[in-house]
């Protein structure tokens, strides 16, 4: 019978985790805060924050939203950055995207304090995935696949894994983070010669390729585990899809993420886990 990698129990375990060290901050006189850098009004932008306010609340993270207009220029977005980098009572910024096409994106990623880049999108947060050190944070949805496999109990040590996706969002950075558990591992990508044998040949399958269902069951064998990252609308359906086909896929497979209900329920946790150990970083410093 296949085993449905649902988020929810994750994200609840990193949260119950997370009670007990933010009451510790607190008693240190630190309370952990959360920075949003929002540009405009896109309604998947308005989602993640109301999710990431709401998880602030019950937590005890105090969230604080940076609301700039849609039209507002690079300097106004560099200022933003500047004042979150240089308030010592926010230990985190989680700055949305992508950004209108009139902003440069690289520039304001690259200008966010690295020890305050709790969503892995800083220069320096890269090359802590990359080499495996303790400098930035490695983006939440990348960390909640490695998650989610650890809290089932999914073994990579020495297991072939397949990442189907390259960008520096997900594929890339996951493929390192599996790395660095030992695993042996493929990236895929849209020249790959052979898509569908070099998935087969995987012991771990994830899929990060921000096509509906582009993994199918000439893909997948007994005995795998598939991590599905997408999150597709299916006009034809009417609700959210995955990366996978999950009809096909989940009666041949060992185990498998729900879409929705998989890796996307657990982003938010990790990144209440990351401001929380942001936060308590500060105070080593101090």
């Amino acid at each position: 019978m296949t085993l449905e990698l649902k988020g929810a129990p994750v994200s609840r375990a990193i949260q119950e985790d997370l009670v007990g060290r933010i009451a510790t901050l607190r008693e240190q006189g630190v309370t952990p805060a959360l920075a949003i850098i929002r540009v405009g009004e896109r309604p998947d932008d308005l989602t993640y924050q109301r999710a990431a306010e709401k998880r602030c609340a019950a937590l005890g993270i105090e969230a604080r939203p940076l609301a700039l207009g849609e039209t507002c220029s690079q300097g106004e977005l560099l200022s933003a950055i500047r004042a979150v980098n240089e308030d010592d009572s926010v230990h985190g910024c989680l700055m949305l995207r992508p950004l209108p096409a009139h902003l440069d994106e690289d520039e304001a990623c690259a200008a966010l304090a690295p020890e305050k880049d709790v969503d892995g999108i800083t220069p320096a947060s890269a090359f802590g995935v990359y080499a495996g050190r303790e400098v930035g944070f490695a983006p939440c949805t990348a960390e909640g696949c490695v998650r989610i496999l650890d809290h089932y109990g999914i073994e990579l040590s020495g297991r072939r894994a397949c990442v189907v996706g390259r960008s520096p969002v997900i594929g890339r950075p996951v493929s390192m983070l599996l790395l660095q558990r030992d695993a042996t591992v493929t990236v895929c990508h849209s020249r790959t010669a052979d898509l569908a044998g070099a998935c087969r040949e995987a012991d771990i399958l994830v899929a990060a390729v921000g096509h509906a269902k582009t993994i199918g069951d000439g893909c997948v064998r007994a005995g795998q585990t598939v991590v599905d990252v997408g999150i597709n609308w299916d006009e034809e359906a009417g609700r959210l899809v995955g990366d996978v086909d999950f009809d096909q896929v989940a009666p041949i497979v060992s185990a498998i993420t729900p879409v929705p209900g998989g890796v996307g329920s657990v982003t938010v946790a990790v990144l209440m886990e990351h401001v929380v150990r942001a936060a308590e970083r500060s105070v080593i410093v101090r």
